[in-house]
């Protein structure tokens, strides 16, 4: 699997995972713990953006799951 197609599949895990709970972007952002820039969040999602795995795992803990269920690469 190619870099962009990973973080691809990982962004979009994301953003189902963040919709299905009724969460927008900036609600998000507002349980993650500490500063973080907005529109990373968009770049995440669509895969543009490279998260450290403490990104990842702090987005994990903000929408209550394990941060298995992101890096999760069913398709």
């Amino acid at each position: 699997m190619e870099k962009s197609e990973l973080l691809k599949l990982i962004g979009k895990n994301i953003k189902i995972i963040r919709e299905n709970k009724g969460l927008s972007q900036v609600d998000l952002i507002g349980k993650m713990e500490g500063l973080f820039d907005p529109t990373n969040i968009s770049r995440i999602e669509a895969g543009r953006n490279n998260p450290t795995i403490y990104t990842l795992q702090r987005i994990a803990d903000a929408l209550e799951v394990p941060l298995v269920d992101l890096l999760s690469l069913e398709k």
